[in-house]
């Protein structure tokens, strides 16, 4: 078990190349990858503190990562919007690794095989720390908001459903 916290990720190693201070978070994974929920229970973190990545092409053809709590809902129309898009749907689960570089639930908005236009809800600025995928399900990351935000050139925007 103690190997596994030793564990890096290529999350890790970016950060530790930026001289970003971070806590490396390691939970168990079963057959499948626990919701975000599960994995803020798992990591004893409030749930508004765990974010979640979300990848979206826009009507353009452009991709889009959006970061938002793991028990909200992102708006689509928000997110757009906040993007300069007409539109946003989601990316089907089978072209994230393709494109990113990730699997479904270990998608980090950190060091992806491309850089793309990443909005955060506005929420994580009012956190101390949060918690992101470190890039492999079973490992997260928790540091400073704004450093991330300045690490992945993010903006940050009302993205999520009321409710």
């Amino acid at each position: 078990m103690s190997k596994q916290k030793e564990e890096k990720t290529n999350v890790m190693r970016v950060l530790d190349q930026k001289k970003i201070p971070y806590i490396p978070r390691a939970y168990p994974v079963g057959d499948a990858a626990p919701d975000g929920a599960a994995v803020a229970r798992l990591l004893g973190q409030e749930p508004a503190s765990v974010f979640k990545t979300l990848v979206a092409k826009g009507a353009s053809g452009g991709y889009y990562v959006f970061d938002i709590p793991v028990e909200a809902t992102l708006d689509l129309k928000k997110a757009a919007k906040a993007a300069g898009e007409k539109s946003v749907s989601m990316l089907p689960s089978k072209q994230l690794l393709p494109l990113t570089g990730y699997v479904h639930g270990g998608c980090s908005p950190v060091g992806m095989k491309k850089r793309f236009p990443t909005l955060f809800h506005e929420s994580c600025l009012e956190l101390e720390t949060m918690c992101v995928s470190a890039g492999k399900v079973g490992f997260q990351v928790e540091l400073n908001p704004a450093a991330l935000i300045a690490l992945v050139g993010a903006a940050t925007a009302d993205l999520i459903a009321e409710g």
